[in-house]
């Protein structure tokens, strides 16, 4: 089989009508499901040829996902996935919860939102949040660390792609200080992430050292992919927003997961139920 279109959801009856589309020129149609969510997986002689626009309007219609594996990872399980943080391996924000420990939600709330509406690029909206940290105890961090939500099904994607010989890299816009224990946590195999200043126990409100933006999310991608000696087409990336566009533009299998519509747009690829395990469906039989 030469190409495969695989309709991801967590309600099994809205993969019918997308998969209404889909049907008629496979060559084969396999179910798989779990207790959490469903994948339909079509299976094609030759490549798909029908409208996948149309396909991916009406799977949009329906909160279905849609994911057309091409080249290497349409016969091939992955060799590496990596994975934004926030909003994706989790479904909080660290920035936001360090802004509420330290009485500046509105504040970073508004950095935010200039950022959104593009008055501010990543760099600079997060230099800006950061210094609204100043002065914080780093006894928020652990605090603000339980508060993290890990997005479900984390620790199984993990474990499914080490079945596979897969690894499974970390790459963050966010803090070293929730990346980390979150790496151990799922068993992922590496990561990067921006680290923030301390002196005297407390948050100076700057980041230490180069910042992890969108290029140097590609960066650690092609650095990772280089240290295992393997090859970007063999390589998925899933992330939710703009600063996951560079390594989404290089990977073999881009994916929006629960995405902002910049990244649903860029990646094309999507999976819209919060069950981030459903990456698995690319490559499980």
């Amino acid at each position: 089989m030469n190409s495969r279109v695989i309709l991801v959801s967590d309600d099994r009856s809205s993969l019918r009508a997308p998969g209404s589309l889909l049907w008629p020129d496979a060559a084969c149609m396999r179910g798989m499901h779990t207790g959490e969510w469903a994948a339909h997986i079509f299976e094609y002689a030759m490549s798909f040829e029908g409208n996948m626009t149309q396909v991916r309007d009406i799977a949009a219609a329906n909160g279905v996902g849609v994911l057309h594996p091409h080249g290497a990872l349409a016969t091939e399980p992955p060799s590496l996935i990596v994975c934004d943080v926030d909003s994706t391996i989790t479904r909080t924000e660290a920035i936001d919860l360090l802004a509420e420990c330290a009485g500046k939600a509105n504040e970073v709330h508004e950095i935010t939102a200039r950022a959104m509406a593009g008055e501010l690029d990543f760099t600079e909206s997060l230099h800006a949040r950061v210094r609204c940290l100043e002065g914080l105890h780093i006894g928020a961090l652990e605090e603000a660390r339980k508060a993290t939500i890990v997005t479900p099904g984390a620790a199984e994607l993990v474990a499914a792609a080490h079945e596979v010989g897969a690894a499974v890299g970390l790459v963050s816009g966010g803090f070293t200080a929730f990346v980390n224990p979150l790496l151990d946590h799922i068993g992922a195999d590496f990561a990067a992430s921006n680290e923030l200043e301390v002196v005297d126990d407390h948050l100076t409100g700057r980041v230490a050292g180069n910042v992890i933006d969108r290029a140097a999310k590609a960066t650690w991608l092609r650095r990772w992919v280089s240290e295992r000696g393997t090859d970007l087409e063999r390589t998925i990336a899933v992330g939710d927003g703009a600063n996951d566009l560079d390594m989404f533009a290089i990977a073999g299998l881009p994916i929006a997961f629960c995405a902002k519509p910049v990244a649903v747009e860029a990646a094309r690829n999507t999976i819209r139920c919060e069950r981030i395990d459903a990456v698995r469906a690319v490559w499980t039989h």
